[in-house]
């Protein structure tokens, strides 16, 4: 095992499934918090920045999802 050893079940399938909620709800908090990032003047680098990502990859995940919620997007 890796360098968390803590299996919670010892059914695989229970394992997996948690970590399949566990994506879900952090791709939930990600959307989130991109989206109050954005609603208060940030711009897509500091989002990117923030993540850990690139501008395009943060842009690209984001941006239809918050132009359809009516979020005003700053370029820079």
């Amino acid at each position: 095992m890796s360098a968390v050893e803590t299996p919670l079940t010892q059914d695989p399938a229970d394992g997996l499934a948690a970590v399949a909620a566990l994506r879900r709800l952090a791709d939930q908090i990600e959307d989130a918090a991109v989206e109050q990032a954005m609603r208060t003047g940030w711009s897509w680098p500091q989002v990117a920045e923030a993540l850990g990502v690139t501008r395009q990859a943060v842009h690209k995940k984001h941006a239809k999802r918050l132009i359809t919620a009516g979020v005003t997007l700053r370029r820079r």
